[in-house]
């Protein structure tokens, strides 16, 4: 910047917080400081940015900025800005002066956050473009409420772009781009998802413990659930609290004492004497041996629970033939 006039280089160190301070100040903040509109700002920025690029030392810098150029294709040739600032240093002042080397770069251009991505620099419109497409593709494969594993959405994400250069076919490159996505995105527990679920984006007890259970794949004891929620949400879970969420919400099924498991596994909601009128409903008359064992499929309890149910004549009878009826 040496370049340039004194006022236009304070107004580009403000702006991209090359200072002493790493905040970058509002047109309106710069313009309040020189008594000047927030229009002139912009002017003093363009005119700053398009004098350093027609400038000698800009030439002598190539080499800086094809090291940049290289970079970014080693990450996958459009990288989210976050990402990409990260990877060059931890550092925000460093990062501040990386961000301003990327903007007066001829090569590299910047896609603002919109609805659907998050702030991005490429150097390949057509390959920028062609990943955003297997994102919407993606994200329009996706259920509501479904999660897939890591590995098998990047084999989702794989056939959408299957003429790709091979060099940018590698997981870690693919993670980058699905991270550009503000549309999908992954839980703590590694699973992706649309965004906008709960089963991505949970927030309270009862979508944290949907997730435990759903990962543990078998029914499980609240006061376990209410563990691994500490576990793999850091979020501390009083075990009682658990219990009473699990107990509210319907995407629960109390299986037996004090298991839980979920009602999209298939098992049927109610107490014991609820599960034998819906297997009779379903199948109608059948003997105490064939009731209990479709009723323990459905519940973790002993057989003489089942049994002292039957005996209930508000709500069993038995036939001649010794099969029990709904009353």
């Amino acid at each position: 910047m040496s370049i340039l006039a004194k006022r236009s280089q304070d107004v580009l160190a403000s702006r991209y917080g090359l200072g002493s301070k790493t905040s970058r100040l509002t047109l309106d903040a710069i313009g309040k400081k020189y008594n000047i509109t927030r229009e002139r700002v912009r002017q003093i920025e363009n005119h700053s940015l398009i004098t350093i690029r027609k400038s000698k030392v800009y030439k002598d810098s190539e080499p800086v900025f094809t090291e940049l150029k290289e970079i970014i294709i080693g990450l996958g040739g459009l990288v989210s800005e976050k990402d990409l600032l990260k990877h060059l240093s931890a550092d925000s002042h460093i990062q501040n002066h990386f961000h301003f080397l990327l903007v007066i770069g001829e090569e590299f251009k910047r896609e603002k956050e919109d609805e659907e991505f998050r702030h991005r620099w490429h150097v390949d419109a057509e390959l920028s473009d062609k990943i955003k497409t297997a994102l919407r593709k993606l994200y329009a494969k996706l259920s509501d409420d479904e999660l897939v594993f890591e590995s098998d959405l990047i084999s989702s994400f794989l056939e959408e772009v299957k003429d790709l250069n091979e060099k940018y076919k590698n997981d870690e490159v693919i993670k980058r781009w699905l991270s550009l996505s503000r549309k999908i995105g992954k839980n703590p527990l590694g699973e992706w998802g649309r965004f906008s679920s709960s089963n991505v984006n949970a927030k309270g007890m009862r979508d944290f413990a949907f997730l435990v259970i759903r990962k543990h794949g078998s029914p499980i004891h609240f006061k376990d659930v209410a563990k691994a929620i500490t576990q793999y949400f850091n979020k501390k879970a009083h075990v009682a609290t658990t219990h009473n969420e699990l107990i509210k919400d319907p995407r629960f099924v109390l299986v037996g004492r004090g298991l839980y498991a979920l009602s999209e596994w298939g098992y049927m909601s109610g107490v014991v004497k609820d599960v034998i009128r819906k297997i009779l409903e379903k199948e109608g008359p059948l003997p105490k041996e064939k009731i209990i064992e479709k009723a323990l499929k459905e519940r973790y309890v002993k057989e003489n629970t089942i049994l002292v149910n039957l005996q209930n004549p508000k709500y069993f009878k038995k036939d001649l033939a010794n099969r029990y009826h709904n009353v």
